[in-house]
């Protein structure tokens, strides 16, 4: 089976065809590329043109045949409609593209490309497969806001979470690694990168995520402000920013952006290591801000049995793992600086052996989990129902 994943971040899309084998095997990829967008927005149609034609060129080359089976789309927000993947039809499409306005740096841009990927493949089947679903599980005492419950009942007013595909995975893999059944796995993921978020896994479960109602919620990220006092915005609103202009300043042109002028955590730590005071303060505020949510997620699972490490920045920044581990020394965590310097794309142990639980870096890998789901949901004898030429 042939697979198309399309993953659109809140500053690039990955794609990936994968070659799905016999259940339990790993998808081979056949083609893999990531190219950058405008913050917030899709690739432009001349740019779309060109991934689709060369995904066309992969398959057509591709000795099984020369049609894709299935193309698989993450969906950052699924609100409370998803809690697993669906096919995808104009009703889904409608339905996502009336989240936008809880995931402006997403939504419309997974509806574009499903728009666009009918228009080139109209007999192929999509899916979509949905980051808030994972964090489903959270008890109601930790997805609840405290507001009135008839706004909450009115509007969806709850801590939906984030980069649940990503969390996912990496709770497979680390169980793997450590060799721990999933459901016995008590620890807590951070997810860094472009967005960042952190989970407390709880007996192979989210209990708990830094986001909230938007991704917009919670850590220092690259283009967003992470947590802020509420009266901040009507503040900012009363000073005669509009609206709009609130939710522009705080999703996009916030967080490290706002700090330093660059969203990339690579240029921020470099500007801090040669000691550029704005990049100091971000490069701080984001560890501080990171390092206290994993202490109070370490008690929300009752005791961590690993901290993971995932995404871009958790992945390849060993300096930025440094600064946030050297404020988790009331946890008995420490690093292993050596092994905290690889940087070789296995998963790996960075913890010094005195660590009071491991420190790991696991390899994000979205795509693979997408197209799992994907090809789980169109695999023969399953009830897919609809399809956008109904």
């Amino acid at each position: 089976m042939l697979i198309l994943v399309l993953n659109p971040g809140s500053s690039s899309v990955k794609y990936q065809v994968r070659h799905m084998g016999e259940s339990g095997t790993k998808p081979r990829i056949l083609h893999s590329h990531v190219a950058s967008t405008p913050h917030g927005g899709g690739l432009d149609p001349v740019s779309l043109d060109g991934l689709f034609d060369g995904v066309e060129a992969v398959t057509g080359s591709f000795a099984s045949g020369t049609r894709l089976d299935g193309i698989g789309h993450r969906v950052v927000h699924g609100g409370q409609l998803y809690r697993a993947p669906v096919r995808v039809t104009r009703d889904v499409i409608q339905a996502i593209e009336d989240l936008d306005e809880l995931a402006p740096l997403h939504n419309a841009a997974s509806a574009g490309y499903m728009r666009a990927a009918h228009a080139r493949w109209p007999d192929t089947p999509q899916v979509a497969v949905f980051d808030t679903a994972f964090h489903r599980t959270m008890p109601d005492f930790a997805s609840h806001y405290a507001v009135p419950e008839n706004l909450s009942v009115k509007y969806g007013i709850l801590r939906y979470g984030f980069h649940g595909i990503s969390v996912e995975m990496a709770c497979r893999n680390t169980a793997a690694f450590l060799g721990i059944p999933v459901p016995s796995l008590n620890i807590v993921v951070a997810h860094l990168g472009s967005g960042a978020s952190v989970t407390a896994i709880k007996m192979g479960r989210s209990v708990d995520t830094s986001m909230g109602m938007t991704p917009l919620a919670g850590l220092v990220m690259g283009t967003r402000s992470g947590d802020v006092d509420p009266s901040v915005i009507t503040f900012l609103q009363r000073r005669g920013l509009g609206r709009d202009e609130v939710d522009e300043l705080l999703n996009r042109g916030s967080g490290l952006q706002g700090l330093t002028g660059s969203a990339d955590m690579r240029d921020v730590l470099e500007a801090a290591q040669r000691g550029e005071a704005q990049a100091v303060l971000a490069a701080d505020m984001a560890a501080y801000r990171l390092a206290k949510y994993i202490a109070a997620y370490n008690m929300a699972v009752g005791g961590a049995s690993a901290l993971v490490f995932t995404g871009g920045v958790g992945e390849h920044s060993a300096s930025f793992r440094s600064r946030v581990v050297s404020l988790l020394g009331p946890l008995g965590l420490s690093l292993d600086h050596r092994k905290n310097g690889i940087d070789d794309g296995t998963i790996r142990t960075i913890s010094a052996t005195q660590s009071a639980f491991p420190l790991l870096v696991v390899p994000c890998d979205e795509e693979r989990a997408i197209a799992e789901a994907t090809a789980a949901f169109l695999a023969p004898g399953n009830k897919t129902g609809g399809s956008l030429n109904d």
